[in-house]
């Protein structure tokens, strides 16, 4: 049930869709019972010490899912509160991220310095989902592999939505007054998609819940990284054709004749005659370079 208008995309469907593309690459005893993590931690000796934060995260999720199903009006969401004690916890899921089952690759980078370094380069942090069983652990999740149980970088994708919301979004950010009237906004948009790609599923839920802004930054550096190549090139096509006496871009004679005008005013601030302009000025003037 639609509570208020929502934007065009939002945090909460991108960390789910985020979270299925992720468990596409993964390995699950019961994929029903174990894909769904309630607490993310960095040791195996954190579980236990966290059972009662999991198990608050369990509630307030149910909570949320069960309000949104909800179809009474009258109902709020606290009227959908779940008692901890109804919780068991061995039907907890404890998220633990760690390289050990990932292979080694000596050699791939010439200095490393953390353990991804010495792994093979992953397209998400790896991890491991266990849950409770009597006194011990039981290993129920293994990312990065098949359904085979074997290590697989290819044995996944992401899910058509998230997809799409790459797409969504680059469009929209395309369509900013400060990146639409460039000609080449196309391969902007080609080089931010691919960015994504690549990045998309990097985004650490343990460290953030906004999605949207780590993928929006990705693609203004996308956007940013393209516009400085172009305007690059377009100076060394303007220098050739100077040299060459042709007459340069649009871009480059605005950019002389609104530096032209600046050092104008410069001498206009000064309020001096024009005998006593220095020469250093004038030369600046009528400079046909800086």
């Amino acid at each position: 049930m639609a509570r208020r208008g929502q934007n065009y995309l939002n945090n909460k469907d991108m960390l789910r869709q985020i979270h299925v593309s992720k468990s596409n690459y993964c390995w699950f005893e019961d994929r029903d019972l174990h894909q769904q993590y309630d607490i993310i931690l960095n040791d195996t000796k954190e579980i236990r010490e966290s059972i009662e934060q999991a198990k608050q995260n369990r509630a307030d999720r149910m909570q949320k899912e069960a309000w949104e199903l909800n179809t009474d009006k009258k109902k709020r969401q606290s009227d959908f509160l779940v008692d901890l004690d109804t919780i068991d916890k061995s039907d907890l899921v404890f998220r633990v991220m760690t390289f050990e089952h990932i292979p080694d690759e000596p050699g791939r980078k010439n200095n490393p310095k953390s353990i991804a370094d010495h792994k093979v380069k992953l397209n998400f942090p790896p991890f491991k989902h266990y849950v409770l069983d009597g006194r011990k652990f039981k290993e129920v999740g293994i990312s990065h592999y098949n359904k085979n149980k074997e290590f697989d970088l290819q044995g996944g994708k992401i899910t058509a939505k998230l997809a799409n919301m790459y797409i969504k979004l680059v469009e929209r950010y395309s369509q900013r007054s400060n990146w639409r009237g460039y000609t080449y906004i196309d391969e902007m948009r080609g080089q931010a998609l691919l960015q994504l790609t690549q990045i998309g599923l990097q985004f650490n839920e343990a460290k953030s819940d906004n999605p949207f802004a780590y993928y929006t930054a990705a693609v203004n550096n996308s956007f940013t990284r393209v516009l400085n190549t172009e305007k690059k090139n377009q100076g060394i096509r303007d220098d050739l054709l100077e040299k060459s006496g042709q007459m340069p871009s649009w871009t480059r004679q605005l950019e002389h004749e609104m530096k032209s005008q600046e050092r104008w005013q410069k001498v206009i601030k000064t309020r001096i005659t024009d005998d006593q302009i220095p020469t250093e000025t004038i030369k600046e003037i009528y400079a046909d370079n800086d």
